[in-house]
């Protein structure tokens, strides 16, 4: 079983607009409406009808590749600007909401994640802290940072939550089976690659990351699983494992320096 999934974060009318003061560099992912607008006609052009939930892909899973929009974080700009822009084309998106960020400046709140349920697209868990480290939390910090999210979530969205992604890309295996235990049915990690895993149940799929830099080229390029970009981004995923175990900690700071000087160059 394949499937294509793009991993997108921010749109904002303009790049400077995206706000930084939560998370790490998100302008490094953030698109201005104008670029969104191309990379999704881009993606409409090469793959006309993409199956963009993971409810309707179930249905037809087998007969073709599902394609999968997904938008981490829960930033307000999910309900001001990228919703509209999907429901334009008839598409609809998976949302990844931070639950501890919810209603806090320049994320949404929880009439705006309910409203954007009730159009049709999905929201999931994208944990509750967002942990910069999730692969090395204890059980018991998982197994509250999957809980305490969905309960959250489940309790604005008045149904079962089903669905979540790892927040910064650290995925292991228990951090797939604790979204299991924690009834998620289907978990978006950050490792570039089509096939679908299995944790307990639990569906396991990769994504391709978009980020500023990426051109409208290059997303329709990924959404039809051309092979040499989705071999680039599969190479230099492996590249980053191995120095993520090797750096440790001290990753995550250099990490940190360098989407900066990108940012404001």
């Amino acid at each position: 079983m394949k499937a294509i999934s793009l991993g997108y974060h921010d749109v904002v009318e303009q790049l400077d607009q995206s706000d930084d003061s939560v998370r790490r560099a998100p302008a490094y992912y953030a698109l201005d409406r104008k670029t969104f607008q191309k990379h999704l006609d881009e993606i409409r052009t090469r793959k006309p009808i993409p199956q963009v939930t993971f409810i309707e892909a179930k249905k037809q899973w087998g007969t073709q590749v599902p394609v999968f929009l997904t938008f981490d974080d829960g930033a307000e700009c999910a309900y001001t600007c990228i919703a509209e822009e999907l429901e334009a084309r008839d598409w609809r998106g998976h949302f990844f909401v931070t639950s501890s960020w919810i209603g806090t400046p320049g994320f949404m709140d929880s009439s705006q994640i309910r409203e954007l349920r009730k159009r049709g697209h999905i929201i999931g868990s994208h944990t509750h802290t967002h942990p910069e480290r999730m692969s090395n939390l204890t059980q018991p910090q998982l197994a509250s940072e999957w809980s305490v999210s969905c309960n959250i979530l489940e309790q604005i969205l008045g149904e079962r939550v089903k669905t979540a992604s790892v927040a910064d890309g650290y995925y292991s295996k228990k951090v797939g089976q604790s979204a299991a235990a924690a009834g998620i049915e289907v978990l978006f990690n950050s490792e570039p690659v089509k096939s679908v895993g299995e944790e307990h149940g639990c569906l396991i799929l990769g994504r391709y990351a978009v980020k500023s830099v990426t051109a409208p080229k290059g997303s329709g390029d990924l959404a039809t699983g051309a092979i040499l970009p989705c071999f680039a981004q599969l190479g230099l995923w492996e590249a980053k494992k191995v120095a993520k175990a090797i750096a440790g900690k001290s990753y995550l700071s250099v990490r940190r320096l360098l989407l900066s000087a990108r940012t404001r160059g």
